[in-house]
């Protein structure tokens, strides 16, 4: 869980940072550079913008339904914290779901004693 907070928590950051950049340059407070000039372009497009993607999960989605998607996922992290482990996993809102597989794995190797390459 708490990797998967500090990734989310990366991918927060750098979408505040860069929206108050964008909003920054708009205002003509700060030079309008490249990369906040294609965020612009892809957010009046729909499309995820290129500085997001680097610090985001894979993702094919448009804008709109790639934000709808991020809030889910990080309502179901909040959920998480707030009430405990859940019953059910919803593997495809994991940042990392290959990450979270494999420590489940070493959890159960661990406590039943076993080597995790039998398990």
């Amino acid at each position: 869980l708490s990797q998967e907070i500090i990734r989310y928590n990366r991918l927060l950051h750098g979408i505040h940072v860069a929206i108050q950049e964008l909003q920054a340059a708009l205002k003509g407070l700060v030079v309008m550079s490249k990369s906040l000039e294609n965020m612009a372009s892809c957010i009046y497009d729909n499309q995820v913008p290129t500085l997001w993607e680097e610090k985001a999960y894979p993702s094919l989605m448009p804008l709109r339904a790639w934000v709808v998607d991020l809030e889910a996922r990080l309502n179901f992290i909040q959920h998480w914290i707030d009430t405990g482990i859940p019953v059910v996993f919803w593997i495809s809102g994991f940042f990392s779901p290959q990450a979270f597989l494999t420590g489940t794995l070493q959890n159960f190797a661990r406590k039943n004693t076993i080597p995790i390459d039998t398990v």
